[in-house]
């Protein structure tokens, strides 16, 4: 199977060739969104299916997200990939390699994240090494709720953003995001003199896509929605679909 035989049953999505430095988000683009963060479940062969591709990029295919680091290692262990996490508050190039960067006081923030937690059901907080996620998928009539109280924590917090994603309000760290980290990584080998595509789901994901197209890259937007990408992709199963059929064509299977 090629990339362009996917158009059967969709948009054509771009090539993967040689020159690809590939960039994919996680949670809504490599694997389903679940009910709650750690409830996620790998799909079969997506590891392995990443681990291939990698190695026939030389390297150049990095997780962009905002989990914590940690969590991305276990979701795809025993693989250890170049990652951005936490937005691009942390990036890791190689496994001897990871930078962190600005980490703002998150003590009042978690403080009111934990508040309405404690007071709501349904809300679920996510403290990571610098950033915040609070989450409301399973209580939607209080996004209002969580944007009021989290737009007060910022203004009380110095170096710190407010960005809003599929049912979470998260704070992270000012002028870091996966357009930043996607930059960096591009930067430095192996990464460096490729052309950038990155997939994502989410509003978060928008800096990505806008990155990597404005260094002559393609962005694939996975799912519904308003977005900056220049391609769609239905679904995570469908964009899992097209990376398989990119290690095929890689392998000459």
């Amino acid at each position: 199977m090629t990339p362009g035989s996917l158009a059967a049953s969709g948009p054509v999505l771009p090539a993967v060739t040689q020159q690809t430095a590939l960039f994919l988000d996680f949670d809504g683009t490599l694997a389903e969104i679940a009910s709650q963060p750690e409830l996620v479940q790998v799909p079969k062969n997506l590891v392995e299916t990443l681990r291939h591709l990698a190695g026939r990029l030389d390297g150049a295919l990095a997780i962009v997200s905002g989990r914590r680091l940690a969590d991305l290692d276990g979701f795809l262990a025993p693989l250890l990939l170049p990652a951005a996490a936490e937005h691009g508050a942390v990036q890791r190039l190689s496994k001897d390699r990871t930078l962190h960067f600005a980490k703002p006081d998150l003590h009042d923030m978690a403080r009111v994240a934990l508040a309405l937690a404690a007071q709501h059901a349904g809300l679920h907080v996510e403290i990571k090494s610098a950033a915040i996620a609070l989450h409301y998928r399973h209580a939607p009539g209080l996004e209002t709720l969580c944007l009021e109280a989290m737009a007060e924590a910022v203004k009380r917090t110095p170096g710190v953003d407010l960005m809003q994603g599929k049912c979470v309000v998260e704070i992270k760290p000012a002028g870091v995001s996966k357009g930043t980290a996607i930059q960096s990584f591009m930067s430095q080998p192996p990464f460096a003199g490729r052309v950038p595509v990155f997939a994502g789901d989410d509003t978060t994901d928008e800096a990505g896509f806008t990155a990597v197209q404005a260094m002559g890259g393609q962005g694939i937007k996975v799912g519904a929605g308003d977005s900056l990408a220049e391609h769609r992709c239905a679904s995570p199963a469908r964009l899992r679909q097209w990376l398989q059929s990119a290690f095929e064509e890689r392998t000459g299977a």
